[in-house]
């Protein structure tokens, strides 16, 4: 398990990547958060498309596809394995099921009754923002009727990244959506990290020793990160 803590949004996007294609081929389990405050884009959206996005102390384009997240008060998260893994095996979407199981079971600890959205719709769906938490699918997670982590995979060289952002608390380009803090006020990221890190122990059988980027990693999330915030990358597609 690594943590990096209030980390440039560039060494964030590359880190992912790098831990994506290396560990000896293992699972590593990753908590992040961003210093400034960050505007990641899918990686087929065009900056065009997401209002507002000029207010944000930085800007990025993520590895995986979806809607634009602010990140701000939230917790991020990724978990990188081998796609033959049993987290990742077999249908797409049952590994979305399979990862956003154990992360409701995580929330329940802090008695928020997250569930899969299925057929419903949603009080924070809204069209045309581009915002990934105003776009709601059956396998996102939700609760207060409002949509409070929004994740997406990337599959490469037989290996799986999945990703996503647990919203602590909101803000101003993302509006009414589900926050942690509405249920439990004083939580911090540390204590839904460590609730995460225990429920995919548990469900997974997995056995996560704390750790730090290697200095083989390091240097691949910095020259991988270029490219992620790049003017042509960010302000193309």
């Amino acid at each position: 398990m690594i943590t990096t803590w209030g980390a440039d949004p560039a060494f964030n996007m590359g880190l992912d990547e790098a831990l994506t294609l290396s560990r000896d081929g293992g699972v590593t389990l990753r908590f992040y958060t961003w210093s400034p405050d960050t505007l990641s884009l899918g990686y087929f959206q065009k900056v065009r498309d997401v209002p507002g996005c000029e207010r944000t102390g930085a800007l990025v384009r993520r590895i995986t596809g979806g809607g634009a997240i602010h990140h701000v008060h939230e917790l991020t998260f990724s978990i990188s394995a081998p796609a033959s893994h049993p987290l990742y095996a077999g249908v797409i979407a049952e590994s979305y099921m399979r990862v956003h199981g154990a992360l409701c079971t995580a929330l329940a600890t802090f008695e928020i009754d997250a569930q899969l959205r299925g057929a419903r719709a949603l009080a924070s769906d809204r069209k045309t923002t581009g915002m990934c938490f105003h776009h709601s699918t059956d396998l996102d997670i939700v609760w207060d009727d409002r949509k409070g982590v929004g994740s997406a995979q990337r599959r490469t060289r037989g290996r799986v990244l999945h990703h996503g952002s647990i919203k602590l608390a909101t803000s101003s380009l993302e509006g009414e959506i589900a926050t942690l803090r509405a249920r439990a006020p004083e939580l911090a990221v540390h204590d839904v990290a460590e609730a995460i890190k225990h429920s995919f122990r548990t469900a997974f059988a997995l056995d996560f020793e704390t750790a730090v980027p290697d200095a083989d990693e390091r240097t691949a999330a910095r020259e991988l990160g270029k490219r992620y915030v790049s003017h042509d990358f960010v302000h193309s597609r």
